[in-house]
């Protein structure tokens, strides 16, 4: 392969990055104020704990907003999508943390077959019938699934958990999920 050819791929892939960016960053949403009322929101999964039994931030933080969509009226009901190992199931955790926070379970749907993003967004449609929803997580998070959903010819929103800036664990799932 030519200099010329690597430049152009190279170009190429940064260009298509910057497109899911700027693409979606009007759909996301930082105020609980300005966030048009939705049937539901769909939050993604993630550990609870990290290594050596330390709280998640991105956890905590996706739960939170979950609870300020609810107390603000904002949605009618939640569904919380993530995976189910033999180690760890974040599907069920969200949902006893919703509770625990004022969420009436009956309010509450389980998909513990969200194992990725990709996943979580197709089967928010296919299963849970979900088309005009909020999307609950960090707002660079927010920025693929969102790209997801619109390719996929859903009307969803995001609505940005707060995020963690500057720690490792942060900068790794940045990487991943960008």
């Amino acid at each position: 392969m030519n200099s010329f050819s690597k430049i152009f791929i190279i170009l190429l892939l940064l260009t298509s990055s910057s497109f899911i960016v700027f693409a979606n960053e009007s759909s996301i949403y930082l105020d609980i104020k300005k966030v048009p009322s939705k049937k539901a929101a769909l939050v993604l999964g993630t550990a609870k704990y990290i290594a050596k039994g330390k709280q998640n931030y991105f956890y905590t933080y996706r739960i939170k907003a979950a609870v300020k969509l609810w107390k603000a009226k904002k949605i009618d009901a939640i569904v919380v999508s993530g995976d189910k190992s033999t180690y760890y199931d974040e599907v069920t955790s969200m949902y006893k943390d919703l509770i625990k926070a004022g969420v009436p379970a009956l309010n509450i749907t389980r998909d513990f077959a969200g194992f990725r993003t990709f996943d979580s967004i197709v089967r928010a449609k296919e299963v849970f019938a979900l088309d005009d929803y909020i999307i609950v997580s960090q707002k660079f998070h927010l920025k693929r699934a969102l790209y997801i959903a619109h390719e996929k010819g859903q009307k969803a929103i995001g609505f940005a958990a707060k995020d963690i800036k500057g720690t490792k664990a942060a900068k790794k799932c940045k990487i991943e999920k960008n």
